[in-house]
């Protein structure tokens, strides 16, 4: 039986809806341009910098699906269900962007990012479920365009701003290892900035009452959830699996003598064999109430579609991270001739990269709003996410045929249009698949794919660097070549949606 259905929202609706990812993005856009470069400034060198990002994917991991599930729980009166997230986490990455230039050492950065990415995750993971909540289905791929639009305004602008005010003559410089005037003043703008952006959203929306989600798509007839019981039914030979693929890990590090951040891979392998152990233990004994129960039962009780989403975003992640940690030493060295972060040459060729990474999302915005629902409609969801993810490719391939930075500029479209399209379309062809009283604990482990590749690229990184291409980070863009490849013959397996 269905019950009400959600009202249409005209464009100044979705705009309030998706404004704060304006905010949230400058910052992430700050973060992924200028964190390697604030590690090397303060002494950190080229096969070191993934394990300092390692706390980027890590705090994602645990951050997610926990805020997924507390959201889907949560509401506060006239502040509502997913709204008190976006403020508390945009009240916090504020003040981590503002701390973050001042850092005076190579710890205190590394633990700052710790703080900065959880912030950002409490922001962002209810966005994305936040769409799901106030449109109908047949908007969902408007809403995540439009969402995509100010992901891809708000990294133009975060990324942008360094080689902006060098342009207005703040100092580029980094003397004695210090960080440039220029990358200072532009954490502290992304900090106003992004309180503000989300300050809008929350200030100019309303969400539905649980009483009124209720009634749309009738939710109150919905069947009793059977994840728990589902649950409770398991034995516990997949945790002993997952166990056991942690402890090969950790023996593979002695064995091969990789960096020992990959003790941190192995580590969360056996941590989440143990969790499900306990979930299963507790759901057969009648406890299954607890959040931790909730979490590993619809992680494995995952809608098959989303299971195959799972993948193509594993794929497309290993690339997108090994972009954001790598492009800069690898257009500082092969094409500015310099790997000390003192030099220059260095800060010239990093302040180019804000303009590259500028460019993709530049280009990101106007292929979610234009290019991407024309293909959509013309070919399908699906082969147009495979097309994107192809386009992303031979973007990252390009690194190795031209000689002029500037030149850079031309594979940047082809990696704006796979992003545009990783922000929208897997969540697109998700949002209408999912119970939507449970779309935010499924929004949270979805992105766990997001953020496991992540930390798979900052535990391993820095073993492949420096066995395979020691001193030359410029590989590091075949290798996001390939896997982008790889993400695109996974999504053939998913199947168009109606």
């Amino acid at each position: 039986m269905h019950g009400t259905l959600k009202p249409k929202l005209g464009f100044a609706q979705l705009w309030n809806i998706s404004f704060g990812f304006f905010g949230i993005q400058i910052g992430f856009a700050l973060q992924n341009a200028n964190m390697t470069r604030i590690f090397q400034s303060l002494g950190s060198s080229i096969d070191k910098v993934p394990a300092l990002w390692v706390a980027a994917p890590l705090t994602g991991l645990l951050v997610q699906p926990v805020i997924g599930h507390l959201s889907d729980r949560t509401w506060l009166g006239r502040l509502g269900r997913r709204r008190p997230y976006f403020l508390a986490g945009a009240i916090l990455a504020g003040l981590s962007l503002f701390a973050m230039p001042e850092a005076p050492a190579l710890l205190f950065a590394a633990l700052l990012l710790w703080v900065l990415d959880a912030s950002l995750n409490i922001s962002m993971e209810p966005f994305r479920a936040f769409v799901g909540d106030m449109l109908p289905k047949d908007q969902h791929s408007a809403g995540y365009a439009v969402q995509t639009a100010f992901i891809g305004a708000g990294a133009v602008v975060g990324s942008i701003v360094p080689w902006a005010l060098e342009r207005m003559g703040v100092s580029n410089a980094a003397p004695n290892g210090g960080i440039p005037d220029t990358v200072r003043l532009a954490f502290w703008f992304g900090g106003g900035a992004l309180v503000l952006a989300v300050l809008w959203t929350v200030l100019t929306t309303r969400e539905f009452s649980p009483e009124e989600m209720a009634r749309f798509d009738g939710l109150a007839e919905a069947e009793e959830d059977h994840t728990l019981r589902v649950l409770a039914a398991r034995t516990y030979g997949t945790s002993a699996l997952w166990a056991a693929a942690g402890a090969l890990v950790v023996l593979a590090v002695q064995r091969f003598g990789l960096e020992k951040e990959v003790y941190l891979l192995g580590g969360l392998l056996v941590a989440y064999g143990l969790a499900s152990a306990i979930a299963i233990a507790l759901a057969k004994r009648g406890r299954s109430s607890g959040m931790l129960c909730h979490i590993v039962g619809d992680f494995s009780g995952m809608p098959p579609v989303m299971k195959r989403l799972a993948l193509v975003q594993f794929f497309s992640w290993v690339a997108l991270f090994i972009m954001w940690v790598e492009t800069t030493p690898a257009v500082t060295q092969a094409f500015y001739g310099a790997a000390d972060a003192s030099s220059p040459f260095y800060q010239e060729g990093a302040n180019w990269v804000n303009v590259l990474f500028a460019a993709y999302n530049g280009v990101a915005t106007i292929a979610a709003l234009v290019l991407l629902p024309t293909l959509a409609r013309a070919i399908g969801r699906v082969r147009t996410h495979v097309a994107a993810l192809l386009c992303g490719a031979l973007g990252y391939a390009s690194f190795f045929l031209v000689r002029d930075p500037k030149l850079l500029l031309v594979s940047e479209i082809g990696i704006g249009i796979a992003w545009a399209s990783i922000l929208a379309m897997p969540y697109a062809i998700l949002a209408s698949s999912l119970p939507q009283k449970k779309l935010g604990i499924f929004m949270g482990l979805f992105n766990v794919f997001v953020v496991v590749p992540q930390l798979f690229v900052a535990t391993l990184m820095g073993s492949i660097i420096k066995h395979f291409f020691p001193g030359q980070p410029i590989w590091t863009m075949a290798f996001a070549a390939g896997v982008m490849v790889l993400a695109a013959v996974a999504m053939l397996r998913v199947e168009e949606p109606a």
